[in-house]
């Protein structure tokens, strides 16, 4: 059997009509579903697909066989015949059973909202770690699907939905897939091992760290670009940036902390995807100081807000000290008001102005720093002077006696950490 390669990218433009299913519990829920759709065209359109038009049904409850309902599947029929589509793209996610009938009704690939954002990040994956990840996803995702899969893996050949492990692994028996899903269980066991090695030899250095956070196309990649002069991809597309980024930047008293990327959020984010991207996400669990980045001028704002928190809460990191940063002010209608109702510790700003920046490393800077306060240690106590240096920077020393007097500029972090045993040398 020859190993050969295909460039899928040489496959005719896919045609897609997007479907959306609206049910009561949706009406009930806080999601705009007019919005979400909108945002299902962005993710076709980043996947390189044409977008033909889009189709709402209102329906009480899913069909359990043809999701959207036999009516509505066939209007969709003449629609695709008329139009020339290749390929029909639900907003919420199918089942295997439900791939399987609409794909033999319509004579279409069919996708679903997870599938697509797969798709996207299996375009976007560069590093080995970040494509280990997306086709531990994607595997994980496909197994209990595979009776549904056949006829959109023949279709086209490629394109989107095919992209990562490919049409052989996913044309294989379960039993295999299995096996590689829990090969690449392991390999990404050992990323988490060496990544908690780096972790902890950052945290014994005293290396004070920066997590940017937020929605897909926010401006993270931007800012960091912005305030270190980083090389980094930025392009107003979703999940524009994938792997993560970490670069030196220096606060207003000269102090230098990590400033780290993260891949971008969004709504329904598929759980395999968070799953598979733990070792990634964890970095911010470790993080002295979260920025969550906000698209300020999005009509999803409230809701891109919203899902940004549920997944820190997932990963663990809703206690971080924060501070949200409210981006493409420029682009903001209701600017004023917006600060006023957001509470805490906020800015309004754009990435490419420097005033703006300065105010934000400032911010920075006074989330980080803590009291100047000076400590009588016992000379004897290596261990003491040892964590007065870890819980921030010392700005001067003085010897007294059997005394070493340190004045300690605190980390507030590092502080609450380590440094509570220094409470009674308080001079």
């Amino acid at each position: 059997m020859s190993d050969k390669t295909y460039d899928t990218n040489a496959s005719p433009q896919e045609k897609a009509i997007l479907v959306s299913l609206v049910t009561s519990s949706v009406k009930r829920g806080s999601a705009d579903p007019e919005l979400s759709l909108g945002e299902l065209v962005a993710l076709a359109e980043t996947a390189g697909v044409e977008v033909l038009t889009t189709i709402t049904q209102n329906k009480e409850s899913a069909d359990s066989k043809w999701f959207i309902g036999k009516g509505k599947v066939e209007e969709l029929k003449a629609v695709a015949d008329e139009m020339g589509a290749t390929t029909a793209i639900f907003d919420q996610e199918l089942s295997g059973a439900q791939v399987r009938n609409l794909g033999e009704t319509l004579d279409l690939k069919i996708i679903d909202r997870t599938q697509l954002i797969l798709d996207i990040f299996a375009q976007r994956a560069n590093t080995r770690e970040g494509i280990i990840q997306v086709e531990l996803a994607q595997l994980s995702y496909l197994l209990p699907r595979l009776s549904g899969q056949g006829k959109n893996l023949s279709r086209l050949g490629g394109g989107i939905g095919t992209r990562g492990p490919g049409e052989s692994k996913l044309e294989t028996d379960r039993r295999h897939i299995r096996d590689r899903i829990s090969d690449l269980k392991g390999v990404l066991e050992e990323v988490v091992r060496h990544r908690k090695l780096h972790r902890e030899r950052r945290r014994k250095a005293g290396v004070t760290q920066v997590a940017l956070v937020g929605y897909t196309n926010a401006g993270k990649s931007t800012l960091l670009r912005e305030l270190t002069e980083a090389d980094v991809y930025v392009e107003n597309q979703l999940f524009a940036t994938l792997d993560p980024t970490s670069r030196t930047l220096e606060l207003p008293n000269g102090r230098e902390v990590i400033l780290t990327d993260t891949v971008g959020f969004i709504q329904n984010l598929p759980h395999d995807l968070v799953a598979a991207f733990r070792a990634t996400l964890e970095e911010v669990n470790e993080a002295d100081l979260v920025l969550h980045v906000v698209d300020s001028s999005s009509p999803m704002r409230d809701e891109q807000i919203s899902v940004v928190g549920q997944i820190m809460d997932e990963l663990g990191a809703s206690g971080k000290p924060s501070i949200t940063v409210y981006n493409k002010k420029d682009r903001c209608e209701d600017a004023s008001g917006l600060l006023r109702s957001s509470g805490g510790d906020s800015l309004l700003i754009s990435a490419y102005d420097r005033q703006d920046l300065e105010q934000l490393l400032l911010l920075i800077q006074d989330k980080l720093t803590g009291d100047t306060k000076t400590f009588a240690l016992p000379a004897e106590r290596g261990d003491l002077i040892a964590l007065a240096y870890r819980s921030g920077e010392v700005l001067s020393q003085e010897v007294d006696g059997e005394l070493l007097r340190l004045t300690v500029q605190l980390s507030k972090q590092d502080y609450e950490v380590n440094g509570r045993r220094l409470e009674e040398y308080v001079d």
